[in-house]
């Protein structure tokens, strides 16, 4: 059964823009390999941890939405944990409710890019 899922990691906050948007491009094409849907990403950027984690104080967080089938979770989550530049992760299931946040809260979004883009 395919069910929409969100993920959010944090990545190392001694990488470069670059190795950072590449270790991003390197789990969404293994969600899109596994014949995931992605409905959407955000970089959040380097933002303070809440508490220290292998000694480091922030960290740059990463969310991806996704619709695929829940076998893919675990692929997703063993290259989570093997790769050392991923700090912390967490992937949750989003029922009706948190879909239909999500989507408003995106709607809401957009107006306010377009204007800052003009």
């Amino acid at each position: 059964m395919i069910n929409r899922y969100e993920t959010v990691f944090i990545l190392t906050p001694v990488l470069s823009d670059d190795q950072m948007k590449e270790t991003v491009k390197k789990f969404a094409d293994l969600l899109v390999s596994k014949g995931a849907n992605i409905v959407y990403e955000d970089n959040w950027g380097l933002r303070k941890l809440a508490y220290p984690i292998q000694k480091k104080s922030t960290g740059f967080y990463y969310l991806i939405e996704f619709e695929a089938e829940g076998a893919v979770i675990s692929d997703l989550e063993v290259a989570f944990r093997r790769d050392e530049r991923v700090i912390r992760f967490l992937t949750t299931v989003l029922d009706k409710h948190a879909i239909a946040y999500n989507e408003k809260k995106r709607k809401d979004k957009k107006p306010e890019t377009v204007a800052e883009e003009a």
